[in-house]
């Protein structure tokens, strides 16, 4: 049964009618409950809660005057507006949290003012997807509406005992402005129903989360919230869609964390509203998809980072540790525990708040234990470890797809070799995002194109974006010995390329013994590009991206990882190697240096195979 045909308008309203429901998290007036929280956080974390606080509490919300609304429009930069709106949400939640803490009052007059000028705010959008200046008459719903709606709920609910209750009355008022009416009313929200042009993904569960969540603490009439929440059941539906038969994202880890972990928090919220008859989580299916980072990490804390993916993301253990004790997943505790960075998302309300309650329990293993081979059938994503026990064992990801996926970048049949918690032949990940990131110049990024990642020019082509630029898995095995995927790359390319066929083979194997110029007693990736052109001979280039020192030998690349390396062997009497560097490639942290390692023909020819042996040392 569909979701929205289980849960319809009239189901809702009677679940609703029949529950008089408590807070889902204690407010402040639950000083027990705080009290245990204290404890939980120790003296140390108390001290650098309470001093963020009263630095807060000591400076003015920071201004967001139109001219810097307009910045994105006139230099299409993001982050000089994000930023100090960002901050303001920051300094809800530390001076929400240090009261709750102390008790003492000292943080209501600085919190009743940043609350204020949140609520002061002619827009909760970002720039980057409003664009203009606001028109207050016609709301925009996007990610920031809807976290800040939460947000503002959230901070009522814990605080709106204490607070002047003047802001409770001015907090509902603007919520059911720009966010309950035009949600009810209006059918122009791209990311709320699949007819749009665009279609569903992480927008989808972000949004619908924040709006409707923002309404089950907000909105009194049981039969307008049924209302909307039955529009969110239909609308995470297309959402849930874009996950396949066995879980994955095209999306990856990170957008993962961000979509799905929302869709995570509306579902709590919703079980708790309705005392557990509203139940988003059950199934088998949601299991699979909760599953998903625990299928796709490469090492410890270590995730594979296809598409818009950062290479170092960290997820909520707050999640992590939800999703084990509520859907039966115990490995997601040890997940959770392998996390190489701490999560920067519990600095705002929505995942700091949870971070305080949703933890594991005493008894919850700290281990994790992958599995020696994972496929993502929809996604053709292959994860294939040489030896699972081994935390620092070799790694090799590789991908089909096509080009028109969440979060696109043109890199069908890319693939990532991790060795002893490195990528050394790595996918860059997300550039910088700007307004033409997201533009008609996408494909020109380094990182977006093709050129950027592990896989062929050919004739000096490189493949196109589209859904029709994709790749016929041709065979997909795994047994004790090694992993295989062969995918035909053809139709990824234009037309313009030549090409008759060209067929990717990526294996991992598994035996120690001796290949053909070196010993693998940790395994070895073999890669294969078998190509052939419909008429005469034409150039042929096969890559390997990464970050790491490249030293270039006669008959072998040798890549200097930090704790390990890797060597590229390949027939020199076939084929030439030669390095290109490219600095300052645009990351979100700053740029960085890329080296491309290029393999081709030593003279073109119509049809030839390409063959690398990747043997970590």
């Amino acid at each position: 049964m569909t979701l929205h045909a289980q849960y319809n308008p009239i189901t809702i309203e009677a679940a609703l009618r029949a529950v008089k429901p408590t807070p889902p998290f204690p407010p402040i007036a639950e000083r027990s409950a705080w009290h245990t929280v204290r404890q939980h956080l120790g003296a140390e974390a108390l001290a650098e809660t309470l001093a963020r606080a009263e630095r807060d509490a000591q400076t003015p919300a920071p201004p967001l005057p139109a001219t810097l609304w307009l910045d994105f429009a006139r230099t299409g930069q993001r982050t000089n507006y994000e930023e100090p709106a960002s901050r303001r949400r920051r300094m809800l939640w530390n001076l929400t949290l240090a009261e709750c803490l102390e008790n003492q009052g000292r943080f209501l007059d600085p919190l009743l003012n940043v609350a204020w000028a949140v609520c002061e705010e002619s827009s909760w959008a970002y720039p980057a997807h409003e664009a203009e200046l606001t028109d207050v008459t016609y709301p925009y719903l996007d990610l920031g509406v809807a976290g800040t709606a939460l947000t503002l709920a959230e901070m009522d609910s814990l605080m709106g005992g204490v607070l002047d209750p003047a802001l409770g009355t001015r907090i509902r008022a603007e919520a059911n402005r720009r966010c309950f009416t035009p949600y009810l009313t209006r059918h122009d929200h791209w990311w709320l129903f699949q007819a749009h042009e665009r279609n569903a993904a992480n927008w989808t569960a972000v949004c619908n989360s924040g709006i409707v969540g923002a309404a089950l603490y907000l909105e009194p009439d049981p039969a307008r919230l049924a209302d909307m929440i039955a529009r969110a059941v239909l609308s995470l539906e297309d959402y849930l869609a874009t996950f396949d038969p066995d879980g994955g994202s095209s999306e990856g880890p990170g957008y993962w964390g961000y979509g799905f972990g929302h869709y995570v928090m509306l579902a709590h919220l919703l079980a708790q509203r309705s005392g557990g008859q509203i139940d988003l989580l059950a199934g088998e299916r949601l299991r699979q998809i909760a599953s998903f980072p625990r299928r796709v990490l490469l090492s410890h804390g270590v995730y594979v980072n296809f598409a818009d993916c950062d290479p170092d993301v960290a997820l909520e253990p707050a999640l992590l540790h939800y999703l084990a004790e509520r859907l039966a997943l115990p490995g997601l505790h040890g997940v959770a525990a392998a996390q190489a960075a701490e999560s920067p998302h519990r600095a705002y309300f929505d995942w700091g708040l949870r971070s305080l309650f949703w933890l594991p329990p005493p008894d919850a293993t700290d281990t994790y234990a992958p599995v020696p081979h994972d496929w993502f059938s929809g996604l053709q994503w292959m994860l294939a470890r040489a030896n699972p026990s081994d935390a620092d064992g070799l790694v090799l990801a590789a991908k089909g797809g096509h080009n028109d996926e969440m979060h696109n970048q043109n890199d069908v049949g890319a693939f990532i070799v991790h060795w002893r918690g490195e990528s050394l032949i790595a996918d860059a990940g997300r550039g910088r995002y700007t307004k033409a990131y997201f533009g008609e110049q996408r494909y020109e990024f380094f990182v977006n194109s093709s050129f950027g990642h592990s896989v062929p020019v050919v004739d000096a082509q490189l493949q196109a974006a589209g859904a029709q630029y994709t790749a016929q898995l041709l065979a997909h095995a795994a047994d004790v010995d090694c992993d295989t995927l062969l995918l035909e790359l053809r139709d990824a390319y234009p037309a313009a390329a030549g090409l008759q066929s060209l067929r990717r083979r990526l294996t991992l194997h598994r035996n120690g013994a001796a290949i053909e110029r070196a010993a693998a007693p940790y395994g070895w990736v073999e890669v294969e590009d078998a190509f052939e052109f419909r008429e005469g001979p034409a150039s042929f280039e096969s890559a390997l991206i990464t970050f790491n020192k490249v030293t270039m030998g006669e008959n072998a690349v040798l890549i200097n990882g930090l704790r390990g390396e890797l060597r590229v062997g390949y027939d020199p009497d076939v084929v030439a190697a030669r390095l290109e560097q490219h600095e300052d490639i645009e990351f979100d942290n700053g740029p960085r240096t890329v080296y491309r390692i290029v393999f081709c023909p030593r003279e073109n020819v119509q049809q030839g195979t390409v063959r690398l042996e990747l043997v970590p040392v």
